[in-house]
């Protein structure tokens, strides 16, 4: 993967949270913005609720024969105030312009900035400054848009470090705002959103920090991470230092047509929910934010085919299911002979009962239910409850599941009736009746 494929990922990344569903400027959830790495003011009071102003993230590279060096990329937005005036130069919070609303609203500018470091034992300060501005773009007689940005100041910190046979490298990024900030506001004009790194080695490679080779786990154990988290971004080459804890090589899925900002939610739910909102809705939304418009216009365009694209895909291009025969496919080694892991008559995959603590386990039997399986909280509520057992399933990974219905609950032949069930594996139950 080259700087440029990992920068698609990177700016998912940067626009994180950058507005949520439904868009609109009104919503609640958006007055209350910038929602992932966020470095605030070091000198602001407590009304201000400033985020913390510092980030650092600690990496660990194999050289190769040559000392090598690494380039770090520091990415982040800034904010821009845009302030609607009309013809008598007063603000207002929106205005109507050739059958156009433009709203009074925050939005942002990117900014990358490039740093070059050897892995030579050192330490290495880099200032940041980010000057403020004002931009105005007249509306005709109608009014006028004045976009305000706020100086920005920063300091990235870089030491290497050698930890035996390795290098291990920390990048600090810290607020250096001079002054105090009293409010929220203000405190957000001089704040990095966004903020994360992406870093390319030369002549040296990293190594994933979450899934270290046996000789380098105890120097991965050392590596502290402070509200940036190192994942490999498709080459051994290339790191994303990201505000939200991903896996090694995320990557942007190709069935996606564009970003949605909306915190990871899943693109087929929400570009539904886009496409049933109200003309007005949409109105709104697209007045809020040009990213927002750009969303409601593709949404509004998408094809039956790209929409289909969304519900899903199989990684694994050998089919389980032939369409034709509308039954599961069987391998030409079997002849025939096996019969399908899946019934479409019964449209119930899996065995009709499971042996748990030497019981035959399966339709009608009573157990008691023990969560341990990552239990969530409702899982938590049924812990030493009875529950009747209505079916034992398979996922396609294979898998086994047992369904059950709660004894004690109300409502349990209701659920029954329309096959409402609670999934335990087999490992979670106890059985209450005798081998």
């Amino acid at each position: 993967m080259t700087v440029e494929a990992a920068r698609a990922v990177a700016d998912a990344v940067l626009y994180e949270g950058y507005l949520l569903y439904p868009y609109r400027a009104s919503a609640a959830k958006n007055r209350s913005r910038w929602q992932f790495g966020v470095l605030g003011p070091p000198a602001a009071a407590s009304p201000a609720f400033a985020e913390d102003p510092r980030m650092a993230m600690r990496c660990l590279l194999s050289p190769a024969v040559r000392p090598g060096s690494v380039t770090i990329y520091l990415r982040f937005l800034q904010l821009q105030a845009r302030q609607v005036l009309d013809a008598d130069c007063r603000p207002v919070p929106s205005l109507r312009c050739a059958d156009e609303t433009i709203l009074t609203w925050d939005e942002a500018v990117e900014h990358e900035l490039t740093f070059g470091v050897g892995l030579a034992a050192a330490t290495s300060d880099f200032p940041v400054l980010i000057p403020g501005g004002v931009d105005e773009e007249p509306l005709g007689d109608d009014g006028l848009i004045v976009r305000r940005r706020w100086e920005l100041t920063a300091r990235v910190q870089v030491v290497v470090e050698p930890d035996g046979d390795l290098r291990r490298l920390t990048v600090a990024v810290t607020n250096a705002h001079p002054d105090a900030v009293t409010s929220k506001e203000e405190a957000t004009r001089h704040s990095l959103l966004g903020a994360h790194l992406l870093l390319e080695a030369h002549d040296a490679t990293f190594v994933s920090m979450q899934d270290p080779p046996a000789f380098a786990a105890g120097a991965a154990a050392r590596c502290q991470q402070e509200r940036c988290w190192p994942v490999l971004a498709g080459s051994e080459t290339l790191l994303l230092g990201a505000p939200i804890i991903l896996y090694d090589n995320p990557a942007v899925a190709a069935q996606s047509p564009g970003a949605l900002f909306d915190a990871t939610e899943i693109d087929e739910i929400l570009t539904l929910r886009v496409m049933t909102m109200t003309d007005e809705e949409k109105a709104e939304a697209r007045a809020t934010d040009p990213r927002a418009r750009a969303i409601v216009d593709r949404c509004d365009t998408l094809s039956p085919g790209e929409l289909q694209q969304l519900h899903g895909t199989r990684l694994d291009d050998s089919p389980w299911w032939d369409p034709a025969a509308d039954s599961p496919r069987r391998d030409s080694a079997d002849s025939g002979t096996d019969p399908p892991w899946w019934d479409p008559a019964t449209d119930e995959p899996g065995p009709d009962s499971v042996l748990v603590n030497g019981v035959r386990v399966g339709k009608g039997s009573l157990v008691r239910v023990h969560p341990n399986r990552r239990a969530d909280a409702q899982d938590l509520f049924f812990a030493g409850q009875v529950a009747r057992v209505t079916a034992v399933v398979s996922d396609v990974d294979g898998g086994t599941h047992v369904a059950l219905v709660l004894v004690d609950d109300p409502a349990a032949d209701l659920h029954d009736w329309y096959g409402r069930y609670f999934y335990f594996a087999p490992d979670e139950l106890e059985p209450l009746e005798e081998a």
